[in-house]
This record gives C-alpha cells, structure tokens and sequence, in this order.
C-alpha cells in the first residue's frame, strides 16, 4: 500500500499550479452567446483577413466587441469598452483599421493581439483588452463567453 501512496502524492504535488490569472477588476465578464451569420451585410467585411466588425448589440460583453478575422477561419473578440477603467460615458472604443482607441485617455490597442500600443512607463499595472471565445462553424462566427 506505501509503494502505490507516495506517486499519487508525489503526482498531486506536481499538478499544483502557482500560474495566477490576473482578472481584471474594471470589467464584469457577462455570460453571453451571439451567432454572427457572415452572409448578412453587416458582418459580411469578416470574410476578409484583417477586416474588423463591431458588435454593439445589447447583451454582448459590457459595451459591445471587436471581431476580426485573423486568417485561416480564425476570428477574435474583444471587449469594446476600455480595460483600463471603469465603464464610463467616455469608454467605449472606437476603431480605425486594426487598432481601437479609448477616447478617455488615448490609449490604443491592437485588435489583432488585444495589446495596449502605447502603455505608459508609470509603475502603473495596466490591462490588455479582455478577450471572448470565438468559433468559426461554416458561414457562421460563435462568440461567447
């Protein structure tokens, strides 16, 4: 019985994690599921590597999300309103390209990557955009979370 004890307890060591998820404590992350259908116009553009469709419906994230088409039918979402504060008059996110911008502060974020651009060197902790679950399914784009 000691023989079959000691590699459990030493498997059970060795699956402990210390790797912390740091939330981010501005955004509530809101359970959602939305299905966008790429053969309507308004999502149509994702049909195209690079391209960028906001989804500012009710009940999609906090303020809406960015959808971009990263290529070989892989999508990502994120959060349209500023991870770096507070929800506001002032924090959701407009966009030009691939880059979103919080007019609060300027802060710029690449939709391709969810990254602050331009993170000031202020000792400050700092948040990237917060990202959703996207699945491709034929004509369809599943977000989620």
């Amino acid at each position: 019985m000691k023989h079959f004890l000691i590699p459990f307890i030493i498997l059970l060591l060795l699956s402990c994690s210390s790797d912390r998820t740091v939330r981010n404590p501005y955004l509530q992350e809101i359970g959602f599921q939305f299905e966008l259908n790429l053969n309507l116009p308004s999502y149509s553009p994702l049909t195209n590597v690079g391209n960028v469709v906001p989804v500012l419906s009710q009940g999609v994230g906090n303020r809406g999300v960015f959808v971009i088409n990263t290529g070989f039918d892989q999508f990502r979402v994120f959060e349209a309103s500023c991870p770096n504060h507070a929800p506001n008059d002032c924090s959701t996110m407009d966009f030009e390209g691939q880059v979103a911008t919080c007019s609060c502060e300027d802060y710029e974020y690449s939709l391709f990557t969810g990254q602050q651009l331009n993170r000031p060197d202020d000792g400050n902790r700092y948040y990237d955009m917060l990202e959703y679950h996207a699945r491709a399914n034929g004509n369809s784009v599943i977000i989620s979370n």
